[in-house]
């Protein structure tokens, strides 16, 4: 087995929104990974929540990992919902929960053992899952690609009928994810991007999926990164690639089953 991961900052000045872990058992039979991309709050910070995104990240993640590491009984569905009302009650009583900015995060899961290779995504974040004959599968979350190609996505769309989804408050957004599984024996390898990761396919063109993963088997995550912050640097103002932030955090997981 081999595992990989690279998360960097999109200004250094900054605490890093995104969150990436894999556990392994001890037994090294099977394994979870977790991938979280934070959503920034607006400038003047309004958000109800007296925490911040990196806290709220760190808390989602981790009670994540524990969950699909140790609970096999719950769907992986059940780990979301169950984690986003664990992180939910370390906060309800000193902050505002029901604030349409509350700290939330977009959500990419993957458990496997001996037999099956489970997926969880919501919202933006990509999970790349590769089989045994070198085909890549991206799944992913369109429904924010498809409000973007009708026009302008906006905050009232945000965890809002006709709208999309993301890891807030409301564990019974575990349901809008988008859900499945693979036969572990068809499934070579996983990789997880954060948008801030996947840019260098959806917003600079610098290959497709399979040319990504590719990226991340020979050269590894940070080398993925190196080449989103080298083409952001050569557009720092967005003229000639459209995007919401100049730079982004990014976070990338690769691995090798």
């Amino acid at each position: 087995m081999r595992i990989e991961l690279a998360a960097q900052p999109g200004d250094p000045g900054r605490p890093n929104e995104d969150f990436a872990s894999v556990a392994v058992p001890a037994s090294g039979e099977g394994g979870v990974l977790v991938l979280l991309d934070g959503v920034t709050p607006p400038p003047d910070g309004a958000s109800g929540c007296s925490h911040g995104v990196p806290w709220f990240t760190a808390r989602l993640g981790g009670a994540l990992l524990e969950l699909a590491a140790a609970r096999r009984d719950l769907t992986l569905e059940g780990c979301l919902s169950a984690a986003v009302a664990r992180t939910a009650d370390a906060h309800r009583d000193t902050c505002d929960l029901t604030h349409r900015l509350t700290p939330q995060a977009t959500v990419v899961l993957a458990r496997w053992d001996a037999a099956r290779v489970e997926h969880l995504v919501l919202s933006d974040s990509a999970l790349l899952i590769e089989g045994v004959d070198g085909t890549v599968t991206a799944v992913l979350d369109d429904r924010i690609a498809r409000l973007a190609a009708r026009g302008r996505v906006t905050d009232a769309q945000r965890n809002a009928e006709g709208g999309f989804f993301t890891a807030a408050a409301d564990p019974a957004v575990a349901a809008r994810a988008v859900t499945g599984g693979t036969a572990r024996a068809e499934v070579r390898a996983l990789a997880a991007l954060s948008d801030g990761a996947s840019r260098w396919v959806e917003v600079f063109g610098g290959g497709g999926w399979p040319e990504c993963f590719a990226l991340l088997a020979k050269e590894g995550p940070r080398a993925l990164i190196d080449r989103v912050r080298g083409a952001e640097r050569a557009d720092p103002e967005g003229r000639a690639f459209r995007r919401g932030k100049p730079y982004d955090d990014a976070a990338a997981v690769y691995a090798e089953l």
